[in-house]
C-alpha cells in the first residue's frame, strides 16, 4: 500500500498489524457504506420520481418511512445479536456453531417479520393516520404502504442473511443484493410512475410495486449466497433447525437490549415526523425532502458501524481486545475524514441538492438553513455511530438503549415542539432539536466504550 496510512492507525500499535486490520476494515466498511447508501436511495429514488406528481405525493411517501422503520426495527435488532455473536463464533475457528446460530436466527427473522409485516399491512390506515396524515395524503399513504409492507417481509429476511455474511467477512454480498434492488426500483418506477412502454400509469402505487419488486429480487440474491460452497455460511437441511437455548439465549439477550433500543428511537423519530407533520403539507414536505438527503449521510456511516461490529467481535472472539480496540479508533478516524467532505458538501452544495427535487422558492430557502443546520451535526453523527457499532460488536447494548431513551425518545421531539411551536421557530425547530440528540448520544456512547467495560463481556 504506497498510501500515508499512519494517520488512520492508533499510535504504539504495531504498524504491520495495523496496516493489515486498516485493510481488513476498509473491506468491509465500503460494500457495507454502499449497500447503506442504496438502502436509503431507495426511498430517495421514489421521492424524486414522484417529485413530479407534486408535494401531495411527496409528503404520503414521506408519511410511511417512520411506520416502515418501525417494521424493520424489530429485524435490525435481532441483527445485532445475530452480529455480535455469530463474528464472535467466526473470530473462534467455530464455523459449525456459527452456522447453527444462522439457521436458529433465520427461523425467527421468517416468523418476525410475517407477523409484523402481516399486522403493518391490516393496520395500515390507523397506523398512517397516527402518523399524522392529513386528509389530502391519508388515501396515497395507505396504497403505497401496504405495498410496500409486503415487499419489506422478503426484504427484512434478506437483510439477516446480508448482516450474518457481514459477520464472516463478506460484506460484498449485501451490496450486491442492494445494487440490484435499486436498479429494479428505478428501472420499474420509470415504467409504472408514469406509463411507458406500454406499462400502466400507476404514479404513487407504481413506486411501491417498484420498491417491493427489487426487496424479493435482493431477498433471492440473498439466499443464493447461503448455497455457495465458497461461503463460510451455508444453509443446509441436514442439520437441525430445532430451537437450542444454547444459541438462542446469548442472541436474544443481545437482540432485546437492542431492541428496546430501536423502539426507542422509533418512537422518538415518529414523535419528531408528528410534530412536523403538523405544519401541515407544504412544511412537511420540505421537511421530507431534507430528511432524504441526510439518510443518505446516515446510510455513509452505517459501513464504519458495520465493519467496527462485525470485526470487534471476532477480535474479542478471538481474546484480542487489543485489535477491537484498534478497528474502532481506523473506524473513527476513517469516518471523521468522510464527516470532513461531507460538511463542505452540503454547506456548499445545499440549494441544488433540494432543487433536485422542487422548484418551490420558499422551500429551497427553508431546505437550504436546515442542509447548514445538519452538516453542524454530521461530525458528532460520525463518532456517535462508529462508537455505538462497536459496542454493540461486544454484544454490550444496555446502555445504549438508555440512551436512546433519554436522547432521541425524550429530549428531541420535546425540544423540537418547544422551539417548533411555542417559540415560532416552525420547521426549522426539529432540526435544532435532532442537532442536540447527535451531540448527547456521541458524549454518552463515547464516555461507555472509554469505559472499557464492553470488553469484559463473554457469550
Amino acid at each position: 500500500m504506497n498510501l500515508k496510512l499512519q494517520p488512520f492507525l492508533p499510535s504504539g500499535f504495531d504498524p504491520r498489524e495495523g496496516r493489515h486490520l486498516l485493510k481488513e476494515t476498509i473491506d468491509l466498511a465500503w460494500p457495507a457504506t454502499v449497500e447503506s447508501i442504496f438502502v436509503g436511495l431507495a426511498s430517495l429514488v421514489d421521492t424524486i420520481m414522484v417529485s413530479a406528481l407534486g408535494t401531495t405525493a411527496i409528503a404520503a411517501i414521506g408519511l410511511t418511512n417512520q411506520p416502515k422503520f418501525i417494521a424493520i426495527a424489530f429485524i435490525a435488532s435481532l441483527n445485532v445479536g445475530i452480529t455480535a455473536i455469530i463474528s464472535r463464533r467466526i473470530g473462534a475457528s467455530r464455523l459449525d456453531d456459527a452456522n447453527a446460530c444462522l439457521r436458529q436466527s433465520l427461523l425467527m427473522s421468517v416468523l418476525i417479520s410475517a407477523l409484523v409485516c402481516g399486522l403493518s399491512f391490516l393496520f395500515a390506515r390507523p397506523y398512517i393516520q397516527f402518523a399524522g396524515a392529513q386528509a389530502d395524503t391519508i388515501e396515497l399513504a395507505v396504497q403505497y404502504f401496504r405495498i410496500v409492507i409486503i415487499g419489506q417481509f422478503f426484504g427484512n429476511i434478506g437483510m439477516t442473511i446480508n448482516a450474518a455474511q457481514r459477520c464472516a467477512g463478506n460484506s460484498k454480498i449485501s451490496m450486491r443484493t442492494n445494487l440490484a434492488a435499486n436498479g429494479i426500483n428505478v428501472i420499474f418506477n420509470y415504467l409504472l410512475i408514469g406509463g411507458h412502454f406500454g406499462f400502466p400509469r400507476l404514479e404513487v402505487a407504481g413506486a411501491a410495486i417498484a420498491t417491493a419488486l427489487g426487496c424479493f429480487i435482493a431477498f433471492l440474491m440473498s439466499v443464493q449466497s447461503l448455497v455457495s460452497p465458497k461461503s463460510k455460511l451455508r444453509l443446509t437441511l441436514k442439520k437441525s433447525w430445532l430451537p437450542s437455548r444454547e444459541i438462542l439465549a446469548p442472541v436474544g439477550e443481545i437482540s432485546f437490549s437492542a431492541f428496546v433500543e430501536q423502539l426507542c428511537m422509533r418512537l422518538g423519530f415518529f414523535l419528531y415526523a408528528l410534530i412536523v407533520a403538523g405544519l401541515g403539507t407544504k412544511m412537511f414536505a420540505t421537511h421530507q425532502i431534507c430528511m432524504n438527503i441526510c439518510n443518505i449521510c446516515f446510510s455513509c456511516y452505517d459501513g464504519f458501524a458495520a465493519a467496527a461490529a462485525a470485526l470487534v467481535g471476532q477480535n474479542l472472539g478471538r481474546k484480542r481486545s487489543d485489535r477491537a480496540e484498534c478497528v474502532t479508533v481506523i473506524c473513527n478516524r476513517l469516518a471523521t475524514t468522510m464527516a470532513i467532505l461531507m460538511v463542505a458538501g452540503l454547506i456548499l452544495f445545499r440549494a441544488p441538492l433540494i432543487q433536485m427535487f422542487t422548484a418551490d422558492p420558499e422551500i429551497i430557502q427553508l431546505g437550504s438553513w436546515i442542509m447548514i443546520l445538519f452538516a453542524l451535526s454530521v461530525p458528532s453523527l460520525s463518532a456517535m455511530t462508529v462508537y455505538g457499532g462497536a459496542l454493540r460488536g461486544a454484544g454490550d447494548t444496555r446502555l445504549i438503549a438508555v440512551y436512546a431513551l433519554i436522547s432521541t425518545t425524550i429530549i428531541r421531539p420535546a425540544l423540537s415542539w418547544l422551539l417548533c411551536y411555542p417559540v415560532g421557530l416552525g420547521v426549522i425547530g426539529p432540526w435544532i432539536g435532532l442537532l442536540v440528540d447527535f451531540v448527547l448520544r456521541f458524549l454518552l456512547c463515547r464516555r461507555r466504550y472509554r469505559t472499557g467495560l464492553w470488553k469484559q463481556r463473554v457469550y
